[in-house]
């Protein structure tokens, strides 16, 4: 297993070891001590899945008082998947970081509390799993508007479908004196 850092501090992406033969493939979705090891300290408390036609934007969502950490992988399909740091007097403030993540790369990221998260699906449908370090707390939730100019993230669609809250997401201008202070 191999964990990449990212130009954002503490987002990683992971690429599993995947063994395959005549049978098809076999790898480890989480191992805790080896995540431990590749520098994902943390404990998950809750796993979620999802399911999303071609086009969906879901995101850029995060917590304020119980901010989650998230790891993410791609059970079907293929995604374009999104870190946004919004860690108020971060070094990396307002920066983003991208992957592509499918059920053929077997690809991971590892998004730390403290960052939005959104994705686009690319696939006709993806499924999407990830694990949580604090349970969801509805009311607890911000959202990032996916096409802000300050965050500038270069998505490879132009007109996402939109659920009413994320078509309502807010800049991060207008979310900043909400957001965490950054505490190294």
């Amino acid at each position: 297993m191999k964990c990449l850092p990212t130009r954002l501090p503490g987002v990683l992406i992971i690429e599993p070891d995947v063994f395959r033969d005549q049978r098809g493939w076999f790898l480890e979705a989480y191992h805790a001590p080896k995540y431990q090891d590749g520098g994902i300290p943390v404990s998950f408390v809750q796993d979620n899945h999802s399911s999303s036609v071609r086009g969906t934007l879901r995101g850029l969502h995060a917590q304020l008082s119980r901010p989650q950490g998230k790891l993410v992988r791609v059970v079907k399909g293929e995604i374009f998947d999104v870190a946004v740091d919004i860690r108020r007097g971060s070094l990396t403030f307002g920066h983003w970081e991208s992957v592509m993540l499918s059920a053929e790369n077997f690809k991971q990221i590892y998004i730390p509390p403290g960052f939005a998260h959104g994705f686009c699906v690319l696939s006709d449908v993806a499924e999407v799993e990830y694990k949580c370090t604090d349970v969801y707390t509805p009311g607890d939730e911000i959202a990032l508007i996916w096409n802000d100019p300050q965050v500038g993230i270069q998505w490879p669609l132009d007109t996402p479908i939109l659920s009413k809250k994320d078509a309502a997401g807010q800049s991060l201008h207008a979310l900043r004196n909400q957001l965490p202070e950054y505490r190294p």
